[in-house]
């Protein structure tokens, strides 16, 4: 093993902290980066469903119906946009 260290917000460092105690934090960690670096599909059918319910969540805002840009909605535009970073395996 070979250390690395990164930065993190502080309410992340805060619940790291918390798994640290229970010896859980440093194997979730790699776990999760060998998710990432392997194109694991648990990982990316996760990242996609966040961003399928952020777009959704856009999508249905009322505010984002009422105003329009070039014709369309500017809570379709958006979600277009949203959806636009969905992962392809």
């Amino acid at each position: 093993m070979i250390p690395y260290s990164f930065y993190v917000p502080e309410e992340m460092h805060k619940k790291l902290k918390l798994l640290a105690k229970e010896r859980k934090a440093a194997s979730m960690i790699r776990d999760a980066l060998a998710m990432i670096f392997e194109g694991s599909d648990t990982y990316t059918s996760g990242y996609n469903r966040g961003i399928a319910d952020a777009a959704k969540v856009v999508f249905d805002c009322e505010e984002a119906q009422m105003v329009a840009v070039k014709g369309k909605d500017i809570g379709v535009v958006l979600s277009e946009r949203i959806n636009s970073l969905a992962r392809h395996k």
